[in-house]
């Protein structure tokens, strides 16, 4: 598995660290400052609770519990936009996935269960505790984790066929510079679906958003902020689902 992700990078390194299960590209110095937010996802005590407590709950109130989709609906949402399989599907399609900020994987395995026998689903976060947890967990043989910088992916140009990052990019320190790098490393043709932030249209709420996002160190998207740069950066047939908090949009490249 590592050998195939070796074979998707655009500077491969001479020798691969896979010592604590997952490719790690990231030496200690290289490692960016975290912003509070960061500080919270890098920290050994969230990896534990992420998928039982902080993300059903967290998310779902931000996706408008219990009007809005729960987690199955939203990994099968990013499946669909994806243009993946269904996990009850006799026959998948052997495609290539990058989960950008993969956390503990759960959005990584969930892509897992719509790519085929020779497909792959790449893992990457920042966080090694994060990373820990992912490869702890029983993960399909195809998939692989990387710890790697998501502002800067350190992919080939056209390597993946589609490209996910469900609950990451408001925590970029760059997010322009991040949509900049999955539209590279995508096929002309590929796929991408995110789920970010969503600055609610009420003035006060939105006031309110905005203001705790800049305390967090989170960045809150309006309603056309992020459609428009995918559609910048070539996107077409763009669709977008606006949640309370939450939005997913997502688009084909070219």
């Amino acid at each position: 598995m590592h050998e195939r992700i070796r074979g998707l990078l655009a500077a491969p390194p001479a020798e691969l660290d896979t010592s604590a299960g997952y490719l790690d590209l990231l030496g200690p110095a290289e490692e960016p400052a975290p912003t509070p937010a960061q500080r919270v996802m890098q920290s050994r005590f969230l990896p534990h609770i992420y998928e039982r407590l902080w993300r059903p709950v967290g998310f779902n109130l931000a996706k408008g519990w219990p009007a809005g989709p729960d987690t199955a609906e939203e990994n099968d949402l990013a499946r669909r936009w994806l243009a993946l399989g269904r996990p009850t599907d006799p026959r998948k399609p052997d495609m290539t996935v990058l989960d950008v900020a993969c956390g503990p994987g759960n959005v990584t395995r969930a892509l897992a269960e719509g790519v085929g026998p020779g497909g792959l689903v790449v893992g990457l976060d920042a966080s090694p505790t994060m990373l820990t947890r992912a490869v702890a967990e029983p993960t399909p043989g195809t998939v692989g984790y990387v710890r790697g910088n998501a502002v800067t992916l350190p992919f080939a140009d056209d390597s993946f066929d589609a490209v996910c990052c469900f609950g990451g990019l408001y925590l970029f320190d760059d997010p322009e510079s991040a949509l900049d790098h999955m539209a590279r490393v995508l096929k002309p043709g590929g796929r991408i679906a995110l789920l970010a932030s969503r600055r609610p249209n009420l003035p006060l709420l939105g006031l309110g958003a905005e203001a705790a996002g800049r305390l967090a160190g989170l960045r809150v998207f309006d309603d056309r902020e992020l459609a428009a740069a995918l559609e910048e950066r070539g996107f077409r047939q763009i669709r977008r689902r606006a949640l309370p908090l939450m939005q997913f949009v997502g688009g084909r490249l070219g």
